[in-house]
C-alpha cells in the first residue's frame, strides 16, 4: 500500500513537469515560388505518431511535443515530399514555414508541362484561359465517385445525369451539347480514352473517376493542342502516380442501396527504378425497385500496374521509360427504359417489369509505354504508344410488339405516348402478353479499339527581355467500332419475362467502322512583361471509312462481291482535312488582377456518313481574374459562332441508335462563367477555417437558321428554337469548417429547368425537366496521421427530380444516400 502512494506521489510531482517541456509547434505550407496555401498536407515528426493536417489557410498545429530535435515531414499525394530539422527547446517555438513543388505526374517538371494540361495549381494563373485542377484534397474532400458531383462545381460544364452512380456520363462545355461525352476530348494522361474517338466518339466507357488523383478541365483557346474536338473543352484524368518513397494506402466504404467500395494501392521508388499497383471496386444493390423484385445495381472493378526505369536525376540525358497496364470490368443491370410521368409522380425510382433482363457487360484494356528525354534543361522530348481494347454488350428491352398484327413500337415513342399504344404498355409493365415474341431485346454487342503513338517536343528560351515556351505535338491515331448485333424475343407472362426465340448473331447490325487521323499542333507562348500572347495551330486530317456487311452475312464472306444482286455489302468514307488556329493573350495589371482573352476555331470529326460536314465554329472568351488576401474571383464571357453544328443519332439520346451525325446549321452559343472564392475567418491565428466558394454558369445557346432535321431531339428547326438539355442556370455552393482534426462540407447545386427537345415556347411538362437544388454533405475526421474516419451523405432533402427525358421516358436522380468509410495511409 505505501509503495503504491509513493509511485502515486511521484506521478504528481512530475507530471507538471512533463506537460511543462511539451509545446505545440505550428506553421504554415505553401505552394512553392507562389506563397499559395495548401490544405490538406500531412505534416508530422518522422519515426513518431504525432502529426496534423493542414486548413484551407495552409496552417497546421502539432500538440504536445516534446523538447529535443526532430524531422518535421511535410508529404501528401500529388507533391514531392519535404523534410526539415526543427528544434523544441525550453520556448514556444516559432511558426514554421514549409514550401511545397508540385509534381501532378512522376516525371520531371519540364516534361510534366507537355503531359499535364495545366501543371497543377501553379500553373492555372499561367494559362490564358479558362482552366481547373482538382487537386487529390479537393477529392478526398467529399470522396465522390460519381464525375456528374465532382464536375458540378466548375462553370461552364453542362451535365445530364443517368444512372445516378455516373457509370456512363452526358458531359458537355459551354453548349456543345452532352450526348454520352461526344463533344469534348476525354483523356487519361493525356491519352485519348474515348473507346473510338474519331469512329464512334460516344463514350460507353468512361475512365473510373474514383481511381483518380487529380482532373483536369481546360476551355477556351489553350485547349486547341487537344482535340480532335476542339470546340468545348478537353477533360485530363491524372491516375494515380508511383510515389518517390514507400506509400501504401486503402479505403473502404459501405453506405445506402449496398454500396461498397474498395480502393488500395500500393508503390514505391528504388533509386532508377519505380511502380505501383492499385485496384479500384464499386459495386451497388441499386436504388431503383423492380415490379418483379429483380437486381438493379452493379459492379465495377478497376486494376492498374505501373512500372518505371529512369536514369539519375543528375545525368547528361535524363530518361525515363514507364509503363502502364489497366483492365476494367463491369457488369451494370441498367436500362433504357424509363417512365411516363403519370408513373414517374406516382413512384419515381420504379422500374418496370419489362427491363427485367437488361444487363451491360463491358471489359476495358489499356496499355501505355511513355518514354521521357530531357536532351538539355530546355529541350525534352515525349513519346507515348498507347492501345486501347473495349468490348460490351448492352442486352436491353428495344421494342414492343403487342399482337403478331399489330406493329413494333420503340420504347421512346411507347413512353412518349403511352396512351396511343395500351397494349404495348400493359406488357411492359407486367400484362401477360398474346404474342410470344411481344419483347425485342437487343444485344448491343460492339467491339472498339484506339492505338496510335504521340510525341511532343518542348523547347523554350529568352531572346532580349522576351521569353518563349513553344510546343510541338504529332499523333497518328486509328480506331475502330464493330458492330454485331442481334435480337432476342421474349413473351411476358404474369410480370416474368420467358424467351421465345434466340437471334443469329449479326442479323441486326453487322458493320465495321475504321478511321485513320493525323494530328498536328504547334504553340508559342511569349512572356513580356506583364503581356503573355500564346498563338497556336492546329491540323486534323481524317479518314473515316464504314463497311457495312449486311444482315445476311453474318461471315462476313461477300466483303469482295461487288455484285448488288449476290450482296449486301456497301463502304462509305469520308475524308477530312482542317486547320484551327487560335491565340490567347493575358495581360497582368497588378499582382492581384489580370485579364485573358481568348480566339480559336472549333471542330469535330462529321462521321462516315457522306455529305455530314465537320462541325465548325469560331469560339471567342474574355475573362478577368482577381485574387488578394482571402478573396479570389474569376469571371468569364464566352461565346461561340457554330457554322454547322452536329448531332448524333444516338439511342442515348432517344435517337434509333445509328450513331450517324446530323447537320444541325447555325448556332450561336453563350454566356457567363463566374468562380468565387472566400475565407469567411480571415485571421491567421485562429483555430478553424470557414471557406467559402460559389460557381454560377449563364448558358443560351439558339439555333439560327430554318430546317428539318432527322435527329429527332431537334426536329422541325426554327431560328431562335433553344438546344436541348442545356439549363440556363447553374449554381453551385460549397462552405466548410476545417480544424486540425476534421472538416465539415456542405455543397449545394441549383439546375434551373431545362428543354428536352429544341423550341422557344413556354416550358411545359411536356418540353422540358423541372430545376431542382440538391444538398451534399460530409465530413472527414483524421484519428492519425495513419488513419482517416469520413462520412458523406448525397441528396440531404431526398429531393425527387428528373434527370432526363431520355433514351425512353423520365429517370430518377439518386435519393437520399449514406456512406461511412475509413481511409488508412502508411509511409516510410
Amino acid at each position: 500500500m505505501i509503495q503504491h502512494l509513493y509511485h502515486v506521489t511521484l506521478l504528481f510531482i512530475f507530471l507538471p513537469l512533463l506537460c511543462f517541456g511539451q509545446y505545440e509547434v505550428t506553421g504554415k505550407v505553401t505552394l512553392a515560388n507562389q506563397n499559395q496555401p495548401l490544405s490538406g498536407i500531412n505534416i508530422y515528426i518522422k519515426n513518431s505518431n504525432l502529426g496534423a493536417s493542414t486548413n484551407s489557410r495552409g496552417q497546421f498545429i502539432i500538440p504536445s511535443v516534446p523538447t529535443g530535435e526532430y524531422t518535421l515531414v511535410a508529404s501528401a499525394v500529388g507533391f514531392l515530399t519535404t523534410e526539415q530539422t526543427i528544434e523544441v527547446n525550453s520556448s514556444p517555438p516559432n511558426p514554421i514555414q514549409v514550401s511545397l513543388s508540385e509534381q501532378i505526374m512522376d516525371l520531371p517538371e519540364v516534361v510534366i508541362q507537355h503531359i499535364s494540361m495545366t501543371g497543377g495549381k501553379k500553373g492555372i494563373g499561367e494559362i490564358p484561359g479558362s482552366v481547373h485542377y482538382i487537386s487529390p484534397q479537393e477529392l478526398e474532400q467529399f470522396n465522390y465517385t460519381d464525375i456528374n458531383r465532382i464536375l458540378r462545381t466548375i462553370p461552364g460544364v453542362n451535365l445530364q445525369e443517368e444512372d445516378g452512380f455516373g457509370l456512363r456520363p452526358n458531359i458537355g462545355f459551354r453548349g456543345t451539347g452532352v450526348e454520352r461525352s461526344s463533344k469534348i476530348t476525354v483523356m487519361e494522361d493525356g491519352v485519348l480514352m474515348a473507346p473510338a474517338p474519331y469512329a464512334a466518339p460516344a463514350a460507353y466507357y468512361f475512365p473510373t473517376v474514383g481511381r483518380m488523383q487529380a482532373i483536369e478541365i481546360m476551355k477556351g483557346a489553350s485547349q486547341i493542342k487537344y482535340g480532335p474536338y476542339t470546340t468545348g473543352g478537353a477533360i485530363n484524368f491524372i491516375s494515380t502516380q508511383i510515389p518517390q518513397d514507400f506509400l501504401g494506402n486503402i479505403q473502404m466504404v459501405g453506405g445506402s442501396f449496398g454500396q461498397r467500395t474498395l480502393h488500395a494501392n500500393v508503390g514505391d521508388s528504388y533509386g532508377n527504378v519505380g511502380f505501383l499497383v492499385e485496384t479500384f471496386q464499386l459495386a451497388s444493390d441499386g436504388f431503383k425497385g423492380l415490379d418483379n423484385g429483380g437486381d438493379t445495381g452493379f459492379n465495377k472493378e478497376d486494376y492498374l500496374v505501373k512500372f518505371r526505369v529512369n536514369t539519375d536525376a543528375d545525368a547528361r540525358f535524363y530518361q525515363s521509360l514507364s509503363l502502364k497496364l489497366g483492365y476494367t470490368t463491369e457488369t451494370s443491370n441498367e436500362t433504357y427504359l424509363g417512365l411516363t410521368q403519370e408513373d414517374f409522380a406516382a413512384d419515381p425510382l420504379r422500374r418496370y417489369a419489362g427491363s427485367q433482363r437488361d444487363v451491360m457487360n463491358t471489359e476495358q484494356r489499356q496499355l501505355q509505354l511513355r518514354h521521357a528525354i530531357s536532351l538539355t534543361p530546355h529541350l525534352d522530348v515525349t513519346t507515348t504508344f498507347y492501345r486501347t481494347d473495349f468490348s460490351r454488350n448492352w442486352y436491353k428491352l428495344d421494342k414492343v410488339k403487342p399482337s403478331e398484327e399489330a406493329d413494333e413500337v420503340s420504347i421512346a415513342s411507347l413512353l412518349n405516348n403511352p396512351t396511343a399504344h395500351p397494349e404495348a404498355y400493359a406488357i411492359i409493365t407486367g400484362a401477360s402478353s398474346l404474342n410470344d415474341d411481344a419483347l425485342q431485346l437487343k444485344n448491343n454487342n460492339r467491339s472498339y479499339y484506339a492505338q496510335g503513338v504521340q510525341s511532343t517536343i518542348g523547347y523554350d528560351f529568352v531572346t532580349g527581355t522576351v521569353a518563349h515556351e513553344a510546343e510541338f505535338g504529332i499523333r497518328y491515331h486509328e480506331d475502330q467500332i464493330d458492330r454485331f448485333q442481334w435480337v432476342d424475343n421474349y413473351r411476358m407472362d404474369n410480370g416474368v419475362m420467358e424467351l421465345t426465340q434466340t437471334g443469329t448473331p449479326g442479323t441486326e447490325s453487322n458493320r465495321i467502322e475504321t478511321a485513320q487521323a493525323l494530328a498536328l499542333y504547334w504553340q508559342h507562348k511569349l512572356t513580356l512583361g506583364k503581356l503573355t500572347v500564346t498563338p497556336g495551330l492546329r491540323h486534323e486530317s481524317i479518314n473515316i471509312l464504314r463497311e457495312d456487311f449486311g444482315k445476311n452475312d453474318t461471315n462476313r464472306d461477300q466483303i469482295n462481291d461487288d455484285d448488288p444482286a449476290t450482296s449486301d455489302f456497301s463502304d462509305r468514307t469520308n475524308t477530312v482535312q482542317v486547320w484551327l488556329p487560335g491565340i490567347g493573350l493575358d495581360y497582368e495589371f497588378t499582382s492581384a488582377l489580370s485579364s485573358f482573352l481568348g480566339i480559336h476555331r472549333g471542330f469535330s470529326p462529321p462521321g462516315s456518313r457522306e455529305g455530314t460536314l465537320p462541325e465548325k465554329s469560331v469560339n471567342y472568351e474574355l475573362g478577368l481574374r482577381y485574387h488578394s488576401g482571402p478573396l479570389s474571383t474569376r469571371a468569364v464571357y464566352f461565346f461561340n459562332d457554330y457554322a454547322n453544328l452536329l448531332g448524333s443519332d444516338l439511342a442515348a439520346a432517344g435517337g434509333a441508335g445509328t450513331t450517324q451525325q446530323f447537320n444541325g446549321g447555325e448556332v450561336n452559343a453563350q454566356g457567363l462563367e463566374l468562380e468565387v472564392q472566400y475565407q469567411l475567418i480571415n485571421n491567421p491565428d485562429a483555430r478553424i477555417a470557414l471557406p467559402f466558394s460559389l460557381a454560377y454558369t449563364y448558358t443560351n445557346a439558339t439555333f439560327q437558321n430554318n430546317f428539318e432535321s432527322e435527329f429527332e431531339p431537334w426536329g422541325t428547326v426554327t431560328i431562335g428554337d433553344e438546344l436541348p438539355y442545356l439549363a440556363n442556370h447553374q449554381l453551385a455552393i460549397q462552405l466548410s469548417l476545417q480544424s486540425q482534426r476534421f472538416d465539415v462540407n456542405l455543397s449545394t447545386r441549383y439546375q434551373s429547368g431545362m428543354r428536352t427537345v429544341a423550341g422557344q415556347e413556354t416550358l411545359t411538362n411536356d418540353n422540358s425537366l423541372a430545376g431542382y437544388l440538391v444538398t451534399d454533405i460530409s465530413t472527414n475526421y483524421r484519428l492519425n496521421r495513419y488513419i482517416t474516419f469520413f462520412g458523406n451523405v448525397t441528396n440531404l432533402t431526398d429531393e425527387m427530380y428528373a434527370v432526363a427525358a431520355r433514351p425512353a421516358g423520365l429517370r430518377p436522380g439518386m435519393p437520399r444516400a449514406f456512406t461511412l468509410g475509413i481511409r488508412g495511409r502508411l509511409a516510410r
